[in-house]
């Protein structure tokens, strides 16, 4: 929804270099500009890198040029992958009767849950 109220600019369209401009927002936020690299799959909002899923800025890029924004998302968020993983038969795990034993013992320790001063 965000990418469609974008505006795209070509920088370089040989190295697949734009500028992306977000709305303002109701909120008073946003009119921010936005390198995008396609070719090296980088935006400077950080998004792309962090979450390696297009960014709205991307998208906004894909409609402008009509191309395919599944040629940006990452092979393990496929359908096929996703259908490979679970094409397999799952089986319970049966009682710890059953289980192996192992020549060492497992100790699990509660996170440390004390609240810390500041910002999350």
């Amino acid at each position: 929804m965000k990418s469609r109220e974008h505006k795209v600019t070509t920088y370089n369209p040989r190295e697949g270099i734009y500028m992306v401009k977000s709305p303002i927002w109701v909120s008073g936020t946003g009119n921010n500009v936005y390198t995008l690299r396609i070719n090296n799959k980088s935006c400077s909002c950080g998004k792309w890198k962090i979450y390696t899923l297009p960014c709205s800025h991307v998208l906004a890029v894909c409609k402008e040029n009509e191309s395919r924004t599944d040629t940006y998302v990452p092979e393990i968020y496929s359908r096929q992958t996703y259908r490979r993983t679970y094409r397999a038969n799952f089986h319970p795990v049966l009682s710890e009767n059953f289980w192996r034993n192992v020549p060492f013992n497992l100790t699990f320790y509660p996170p440390n849950m004390k609240k810390e001063r500041g910002r999350k």
